[in-house]
């Protein structure tokens, strides 16, 4: 799986996306279609808290993609909710197409 992470109006460290890049990795043994996944990290309005969003579009076969969103006051919390999500859509898509 080929997995691009960008950060929005901020750089990312090399210890954020390494975590990324990880935590979406462990999503293959899920469902191991997966094509390639687009990490995407923003800050929303900075003053406030829980201001870190992450973002996670998945491009799997005969269906477009997954995607999941999920805001946290922590980049790696953050992401940590959004791979959660992904499982879950992951195991219900398994299961579907497993019906078939």
């Amino acid at each position: 799986m080929k997995i691009e992470v960008k950060a929005i109006h901020f750089t990312a460290n090399q210890k954020l996306v390494d975590f990324a890049t990880k935590k979406t990795s462990k999503l293959d043994t899920f469902y191991d279609g997966i094509i390639s996944a687009e990490v995407i990290l923003k800050v929303s309005k900075p003053e406030t808290t829980k201001n870190k969003i992450a973002e996670i579009k998945l491009s799997i076969p005969a269906k477009d993609y997954l995607f999941a969103s999920k805001q946290a006051d922590t980049f790696e919390e953050a992401v940590d909710l959004t791979t959660d999500a992904l499982k879950k859509q992951l195991l219900k898509y398994k299961e579907k197409i497993q019906d078939k």
